[in-house]
């Protein structure tokens, strides 16, 4: 993320709130109209973008031919291998949180919709998009307590415009140990890694079961030696800064183990973190706490508090004049395509309960309610917008041009000639051409306020994508293509 102070934390604390609400409900299915976009395109593209953004020895079956292996000596001057995992953005920083969730929201997507990823056919490049970071993270653990976080410097990475495959940057490694800890990224790395066993449970039991002894190690890591992973690792304070502390991700982390080992340890941890040792008796009364937080949210998103014009004070999320819900001007769309994840995973899971939700100023409404703002949200990226632009790159006629990508933006293939670190600024960044290669369904950052976007590539804020764009999107618009197939397959 370039020259950022950007904050993705939010997001997890949105996610938390999901996976409480669903201990409340049971998972079953919904129709829904003919779609207006073909979402198995979508889910096509989306997926083949994590291809675009490996780091690493690339395989043989790289679909995506002008991005060749890159980044092979990271580690090296530490003397542990962290060749591997995912660039996050635009430049060639690998830092470990944002991976980490990027992986969990994979999984998550890859367990709510696996029928539906399978039957479109991309079950196996779903897999691969999990394990090419659940790979990395095995190396990046190397210890009960010990776990690198990033490779690279965010300050000389963006000094530079090159290719991966040119990089000529500080390939510096950053770890958490017992002395120096980190409990977010720890935390959100077990997530991950619990998630994905779930993942490779039937199709890999013994790599499940590898993932989930490290998701156990890492929790208890990131809970017994507890502390903010940017005061130990002070080179990502500029990018991913722990604003709001450690508590979300360890909440996170609890549930998803819960999730994958079905251990009544990890539930009792998320209510004793909350309430202290006496709560065993009202346990049902702290999940019904959550569960109206995580219903707060859900209606805010659509708009069914009270009205009130005080922006300070108002309960609603923020909406553009074309219906986009709106956070920040600094890469909405991640806000987007999160709450239209949680949307259509919780409408689902209200269908299959014959549940309501129940807000403010409506006290029924019904689960077709929030699949139906989902799909609101994704046909607005899809091009459903004032600009008839599509804001998954690659997908449709009109979406951007200038995608803010060092390698996208760069001339040559996986093979190219050569260019030094500020020969490409010179070459590639300041030109006003398209980029050379398409970044096929990178989500970027997306409009502003007023649904206005400039497709210029040094408008970062708007031109980036950035893998926990997309993430989401893989799970929204495998949802909604089951919803079209099903529609159509009633006619």
């Amino acid at each position: 993320m370039e020259f950022s102070f950007f904050i993705f934390k939010p997001l997890i604390q949105y996610y938390l709130l999901l996976l409480l609400l669903l201990l409340f409900v049971n998972y079953n299915s919904q129709l829904g109209a003919i779609a207006s976009f073909n979402y198995g395109e979508a889910l096509s593209k989306s997926l083949l973008y994590f291809e675009a953004q490996r780091s690493g020895r690339l395989p043989h079956l790289q679909r995506i031919k002008w991005r060749g292996s890159s980044a092979l000596t990271d580690g090296l001057q530490q003397g542990v291998d962290l060749v591997g995992g995912y660039y996050d953005a635009g430049d060639h920083v690998k830092f470990g949180l944002p991976m980490a969730f990027t992986i969990t929201m994979l999984s998550w997507s890859a367990i709510e919709y696996a029928d539906e990823i399978a039957a479109a056919g991309h079950r196996r490049h779903a897999f691969e998009a999990i394990k090419w970071g659940t790979d990395y993270f095995l190396k990046a653990h190397t210890h009960p307590d010990v776990l690198w976080v990033q490779v690279g410097d965010g300050s000389t990475d963006h000094y530079c415009w090159q290719r991966p495959e040119d990089m000529t940057t500080s390939r510096r490694a950053y770890k958490i140990d017992s002395d120096h800890p980190g409990s977010e990224v720890a935390a959100e790395t077990a997530a991950a890694m619990a998630a994905a066993s779930l993942v490779f449970r039937t199709w890999s039991p013994s790599y499940s079961a590898l993932l989930l002894r490290h998701a156990r190690e890492l929790f208890e890591f990131a809970d017994l030696r507890r502390g903010r992973y940017d005061s130990s690792v002070p080179a990502a304070k500029g990018y991913y800064p722990s604003l709001s502390g450690y508590g979300d991700e360890l909440l996170w982390a609890a549930l998803w183990l819960r999730r994958a080992t079905g251990d009544a340890q990890y539930l009792d941890y998320v209510l004793l973190m909350e309430e202290g040792p006496k709560l065993s008796s009202h346990q049902r009364r702290i999940l019904e706490e959550y569960k109206s937080k995580g219903e707060h949210y859900v209606c805010a998103c659509l708009n069914l508090h009270q009205p009130n014009n005080n922006s300070r004070t108002n309960k609603n999320v923020r909406r553009t004049p074309a219906g986009l819900l709106y956070v920040r001007q600094w890469n909405n769309l991640q806000y987007v395509s999160t709450a239209a994840f949680l949307l259509a995973t919780y409408s689902d899971h209200l269908a299959g309960a014959g549940l309501f939700l129940r807000c403010p100023t409506d006290s029924a409404v019904p689960s077709a309610a929030l699949l139906s703002f989902a799909r609101s949200q994704a046909d607005y990226i899809l091009g459903d917008n004032p600009l008839r632009l599509s804001y998954v790159v690659g997908f449709g006629h009109r979406y951007p041009r200038r995608v803010h990508h060092r390698a996208a933006s760069s001339g040559g293939g996986g093979g190219g000639d050569f260019v030094g670190c500020t020969e490409g600024y010179h070459r590639w960044f300041g030109r006003n051409r398209s980029n050379p290669h398409v970044v096929v369904g990178a989500v970027v950052g997306g409009p502003d306020s007023a649904d206005e976007f400039r497709d210029v590539r040094s408008n970062f804020m708007q031109t980036e994508a950035c893998t926990y764009n997309t993430a989401p999107m893989v799970g929204v618009f495998a949802r909604l293509n089951r919803e079209i197939n099903s529609a159509f397959a009633s006619i």
